[in-house]
């Protein structure tokens, strides 16, 4: 299946890049819009989407630099996703867990969203190969 092959999604990385930076620049203005509340771990996920998005687009994208730098800011977003991601367990543990109201906004969902997308963008920087 194509779709399950990691060549598809390096192949087409410049859509996901794209697809990267849309979600970033929708979910802040969601926010700035005031449709949602302010989260400090949602604003550091979309910003760190949106900046692995802008990295991967670009044409120095197979550089060292630029893949350290995606592994750095990479893993600072996907440690606060994967913190606030984990709140959302301990809530399930202690008994205490719901879903929010509005499910399209619940935060434990998002955050898996979000670290699931981090570390793909991760993953298809680190694949990057010069243009040959």
């Amino acid at each position: 299946m194509v779709l399950l092959k990691l060549e598809t999604y390096i192949k087409h990385s410049r859509i996901i890049a794209s697809l990267a930076i849309i979600i970033s620049i929708t979910a802040w203005a969601v926010e700035l819009a005031g449709v949602v509340y302010v989260c400090p771990y949602c604003r550091t996920q979309r910003t760190v989407i949106g900046i692995l998005g802008i990295l991967l687009i670009l044409p120095i994208a197979s550089h060292w630099i630029t893949k350290y730098i995606a592994l750095v800011v990479g893993f600072f977003g996907a440690v606060v996703a994967a913190n606030q991601h984990f709140m959302g367990w301990k809530k399930i543990s202690a008994g205490t867990f719901s879903f929010h109201e509005k499910i399209a906004m619940d935060p434990f969902l998002l955050s898996g969203l979000a670290l699931t997308g981090i570390i793909g963008l991760i993953l298809l920087i680190l694949q990057q190969t010069k243009p040959e």
